[in-house]
């Protein structure tokens, strides 16, 4: 039995979570972090002091990006994780560039759900809406090329970027247009895993 650690309204937890669903691997998910504080044993496993961590066989492994790769590679097969250099090299900087695209919407969230009206800094948030706007469009020219940001497929590339596109598209925010990425996020919302997992109220 799969087991993961992390309160399911953290982003990095709802990534391996989603994962863990879209291929059908049975998990017990724990809450660990937040409301739920970390005792001495999930700092053991996790001397970061961080979630997610997951324990799969007696293997335990922490930072997300790493679960997801681990997970894909052990249990998903060709499906999530080509073996082809260049197909998995294409969906894994996605992996990557989701740091970016989450440092520009990580501050918009933090102000808008987790800060009261009156603390909240209006000079931050207009400053991180116009990055992940602009950021945006990097995500709409790839979209425009190739139905997936994995490629032809739904991937392991896309579940980094998404985490964090769904949390833009919820926030109270205004965006441009971008076709291409509201077409790639209708398309995520047919998966059931992604509605179920990923499309939870912000909090």
């Amino acid at each position: 039995m799969l087991t993961i650690w992390g309160r399911i309204n953290s982003h990095n937890v709802k990534k391996v979570v989603w994962l863990a669903e879209e291929m059908g691997l049975a998990y017990d998910r724990r809450d660990v972090g937040g409301p739920f504080g970390m005792d001495d044993a999930y700092r053991a496993l996790n001397p970061n002091a961080l979630i997610p961590t997951i324990e799969d066989g007696g293997f335990t492994v922490w930072e997300s990006n790493s679960i997801l790769r681990y997970l894909a590679s052990s249990h998903g097969g060709e499906r999530f994780y080509p073996v082809e250099s260049r197909a998995r090299a294409s969906a894994e900087r996605w992996m990557d560039w989701h740091f970016t695209w989450a440092d520009a919407v990580r501050p918009i969230f933090f102000q808008m759900v987790r800060t009261s009206p009156d603390q909240r800094d209006a000079g931050l948030v207009a400053r991180s809406v116009a990055r992940a706007a602009a950021l945006s469009a990097i995500l709409d020219e790839a979209l425009e090329r190739q139905p997936w940001l994995s490629g032809d497929a739904f991937g392991i590339g896309d579940i980094p970027v998404a985490a964090y596109a769904n949390t833009w598209v919820q926030l109270p925010v205004e965006r441009p247009s971008r076709p291409n990425l509201e077409r790639w996020y209708a398309a995520l919302q047919e998966r059931d895993a992604f509605r179920n997992v990923v499309m939870i109220p912000l909090s």
